[in-house]
């Protein structure tokens, strides 16, 4: 048994955050509903392993009052809109908490459902700078740089999102009510910079961007490029795991100035980076594997998911379709997530289903879909 069983989500169709919010869900093995626009022509997340899909209409009255009626019977609602939408929809929390107590409604947006950027389109490089944590990132001399779309929308907003769901859940098994979650990107975001926040007057950042000891200014905490053109990742903070660095590129720690002398740092790096131009990836790998020098291979994705160490926790899995994507996290021994190998869901693939198990009979499915209000679809009319 996995530990969400019996949990039903409704994920309002949207992009990215949500998506992962709610796959995090399914994989820990809640039943999650993905609920999408009719007529749309395809679903671009890519992140609905183990969700079923229901094609329904919210800006027609009778599509509102069906979502309205699936949310008395849920546990969870997932919503991805900017503030006031599904107010004007008639489907905000005040009328659906007020319909089911216990309905957890978990509310994804970028800037938040209050304050002057509540109404103003965003996307992850946004929320990231807003933060204040995209000021802290790149080389130094450079502009900014985002890290991929992964801090804000997947970590500061997914995540951070099911995180505040499961909290909710664990509360209302005491107080048996449900609650509304504001997972607001920026402030997720923000949250995940504590250490930043904290550590500012021990000195940890107090150079500029890129100068700093975590942020690619030290040479033993940065990425050096190989004979091969290929690169290797070097984390090597702490005394004695620096000897093991130092002694691995065949130099001497009495001839080379101090680990932490600032001043010293650009020249160690030019020193650092012409030692491993002169052997290749694999070459270092044998040089440094099984020590405690902290540095490893750079690995592309593909190599990721067949390197040695990952192959023998299996942290990579491969569905139906033979596409490869990252286990579930983290690894729970008792009840552990299952993540689904089927294909993702057509658009209203499981629109009929769905509206059986949430107590509507066949009448009203026909009428339904008769008003075009829902839309079923199945695997034969997607071939």
């Amino acid at each position: 048994m996995m530990a969400l069983r019996d949990i039903n989500v409704l994920e309002l169709a949207g992009l990215a955050p949500a998506p992962f919010c709610g796959m995090i869900l399914a994989d820990f093995g809640a039943k999650v509903v993905r609920v999408d626009r009719p007529g749309a022509s395809g679903y671009l997340s890519h992140l609905d392993r183990g969700k079923r899909s229901l094609a329904l209409d919210l800006k027609r009255p009778r599509g509102a009052g069906t979502l309205r009626r699936l949310c008395a019977r849920a546990d969870v609602l997932l919503e991805p809109f900017r503030s006031g939408v599904m107010e004007k929809l008639q489907l905000g929390p005040d009328l659906l908490l007020q319909e089911n107590p216990r309905l957890i409604y978990a509310r994804l947006s970028g800037f938040g459902q209050s304050g002057s950027f509540s109404q103003v389109a965003g996307h992850d490089i946004n929320y990231l700078a807003l933060s204040g944590v995209l000021s802290q990132i790149g080389r130094s001399g450079e502009n900014p740089h985002a890290p991929l779309n992964l801090l804000a929308d997947f970590g500061g907003g997914g995540l951070m999102c099911a995180l505040g769901i499961l909290v909710a859940l664990m509360e209302r098994t005491r107080s048996g009510k449900g609650q509304v979650i504001d997972a607001s990107m920026v402030e997720g975001t923000a949250y995940l910079s504590s250490f930043i926040w904290k550590t500012q007057k021990m000195g940890l950042w107090s150079e500029p961007r890129g100068q700093n000891l975590l942020d690619g200014g030290a040479p033993f905490y940065t990425t050096y490029r190989t004979a091969d053109g290929e690169f290797m990742a070097v984390g090597a903070i702490e005394p004695q795991f620096y000897q093991v660095l130092i002694k691995g590129l065949g130099l001497k720690s009495d001839e080379l100035p101090n680990q932490m002398s600032k001043v010293d740092w650009p020249e160690m790096k030019k020193k650092f980076a012409d030692i491993f131009a002169k052997k290749t990836k694999a070459e270092w790998c044998q040089i440094f594997d099984g020590t405690d020098a902290c540095v490893t291979p750079v690995l592309t994705l593909e190599e990721a998911a067949h390197q040695n160490h990952n192959r023998e926790r299996g942290s990579f899995i491969t569905d139906e379709e033979q596409c490869m994507s990252p286990r579930p996290a983290p690894l729970l021994l008792r009840t552990p997530a299952i993540p689904s190998t089927k294909r993702d869901p057509f658009i209203g693939e499981h629109t009929k289903e769905i509206l059986k198990e949430f107590g509507f009979n066949q009448k009203e499915i026909d009428e339904l879909h008769s008003e075009g209000v829902i839309q079923s679809a199945n695997s034969k009319s997607h071939l």
